[in-house]
């Protein structure tokens, strides 16, 4: 019989679309339970068969990878990754329900203002060292490895450049704490003790390295970080799920404030920063996150 006239199968005309049954409710459901489940970040994808088995469908089912994707975006999600090795990433948009500012977060942990400022310096420290170089970026596989005492090293040796820095163009040296920027940094985090630890050996909370311990300590609850040790204030190691978040961010104003006063931590996760002479960096080179 002559199939001149027919209807096309649902589909099939459509090119890069696979002929297949209309996505159902039950497969809406399914997809919302994917986004779910990126919205654990401690959840291993190894560790749960079902999580598993709807990665791979996004994978090998493009409707429902679309599905998927759609209901994370109507959640004001922007979805990162959505691999085995990470699981499904997501990072929420400024309007969204699930985003986490970092004003929300320092508020949490302290009401002053100086303080606030510390903990954003914490978190832009953390990844800086966590992935040092471009291609420790760029790199799936590389796994990035710092100390809380690390972070604090690098962050009082960058604040020492930026007081030669300072002192070397007649610049102020002594401005009002709250002024904003890089500029102003170290001004406010070298005045601030680095333990003052209490009678029982505790951080004091307001010290550098108790502020570093709460960031390092919320990435591990947001699944970015994994304790290793006890050494050198707590020993960390980075996350494909960080990874992603740091991508992500790389074109932030903080970062290419940094990237612009041409420092390199070396990438031992020491906290150590390498000497002037020997980072081969011009004016403007863009490290660490830009080639």
């Amino acid at each position: 019989m002559d199939d001149y006239g027919a209807e096309p199968a649902p589909d099939s005309a459509t090119p890069g679309r696979a002929a297949g049954p209309p996505l159902s409710p039950a497969d809406a459901a399914d997809a919302a339970r994917l986004v779910a489940f990126g919205l654990q970040p401690k959840l291993s994808p190894a560790r749960d068969s079902e999580y598993a088995g709807l990665l791979r469908r996004h994978q090998e089912d493009p409707g429902f990878g679309r599905l998927a994707d759609a209901v994370a975006t109507g959640l004001g999600l922007v979805v990162l990754e959505v691999s085995a090795r990470a699981g499904m990433v997501v990072t929420a948009a400024e309007d969204s329900l699930f985003a986490v500012r970092m004003g929300d977060y320092a508020r949490r942990t302290t009401a002053d203002s100086a303080d606030r400022f510390l903990h954003g310096l914490a978190h832009l420290a953390v990844a800086v060292l966590a992935f040092p170089r471009p291609q420790d970026l760029a790199d799936d596989g590389y796994i990035g490895r710092l100390t809380v005492n690390g972070v604090d090293s690098f962050v009082r040796q960058l604040c020492g450049r930026l007081e030669e820095r300072a002192a070397e163009q007649g610049e102020n040296t002594d401005p009002a704490s709250a002024a904003p920027g890089l500029e102003a940094a170290w001004r406010v985090y070298s005045r601030r003790s680095a333990t003052g630890a209490t009678k029982d050996a505790r951080r004091l909370a307001g010290s550098t390295t108790g502020i570093i311990g709460k960031a390092v300590a919320f990435l591990v609850d947001s699944g970015f970080l994994q304790r290793t040790g006890d050494d050198a204030g707590g020993t960390y190691r980075t996350t494909a799920r960080y990874q992603l978040q740091v991508r992500d961010m790389a074109g932030s104003a903080a970062l290419s404030e940094l990237t612009a006063l041409g420092v390199v931590p070396v990438p031992d996760g020491a906290g150590s920063l390498l000497p002037a002479a020997d980072t081969g960096l011009v004016e403007g080179a863009g490290l660490p996150f830009h080639s």
